[in-house]
């Protein structure tokens, strides 16, 4: 586990957690820009400040809630498995349906709007950020300082490089694979069974976890894209 700044683990958590971040969070600024649509020229810029900053606010919550909790028996390992899922949706062709937002026509019914539509869109998020900082409430704080200024002003530039180079996406997707296979091998209900396996095992499993996302992914599209194209008009 991380535990200095020095440590190059810390370093690869926190580079994870910031990929984490970007990847998953590229639909924020379409669903803000949603919400703050219709207010006042005046109001859209504090619209936005406030509601970013409760949206913030109430996923940092979540996320050390999700970490401190991520040490129970289990819940790693179902944490794990739901975000191998997680990884392999993100890599299927998105059918928008987070932005279905409506537009407020006062300032904080537009932050209401946004804080919440950011929960729901946020279950993804907390759980592979939760798993990459390995339950280090300190990583965990810090690698969240470092990308929530990146989600704000980059959010839209990351939207439009996944848009351009679907490769960006597939890396995300096997990211979050590596992040899901760590989490269930270092799942305290399965520690007795893996502490017989050799040293490398982890990394492994983790491996072979964001193969599998990205491999079921590619063929869940292909099968979803084959069947669009020979379905009746």
């Amino acid at each position: 586990m991380p535990e200095s700044f020095v440590s190059p683990e810390f370093w690869v958590a926190v580079l994870q957690i910031i990929m984490i971040d970007l990847v998953l969070s590229g639909d924020n600024a379409v669903v803000i820009a949603l919400a703050c649509r219709n207010l006042p020229a005046e109001q859209r810029r504090q619209g936005i400040l406030w509601g970013v900053a409760g949206a913030v606010g109430l996923r940092v919550v979540l996320t050390m809630a999700a970490a401190v909790v991520m040490n129970l028996p289990w819940l790693k390992l179902v944490g794990g498995v739901l975000l191998l899922w997680i990884g392999v949706k993100l890599l299927l062709p998105g059918d928008d349906d987070g932005h279905e937002v409506s537009a407020a026509d006062h300032l904080w019914g537009a932050v209401r709007t946004i804080v919440i539509a950011d929960f729901v869109m946020s279950v993804d998020n907390v759980i592979a950020v939760a798993g990459a900082s390995h339950g280090n409430l300190g990583l965990l704080l810090f690698g969240l300082v470092v990308s929530i200024p990146l989600i704000v002003w980059s959010s839209q530039i990351v939207l439009r490089l996944m848009e351009r180079w679907p490769v960006v996406v597939v890396i995300g997707g096997a990211l979050l694979g590596w992040v899901a296979g760590s989490m269930i091998w270092s799942d305290p209900a399965v520690g007795g069974l893996v502490a017989a396996f050799p040293a490398g095992s982890a990394s492994f499993a983790a491996a072979l976890s964001a193969l599998l996302v990205v491999a079921l992914g590619k063929w869940m599209e292909t099968r979803r894209l084959r069947t669009a194209a020979i379905a009746p008009e």
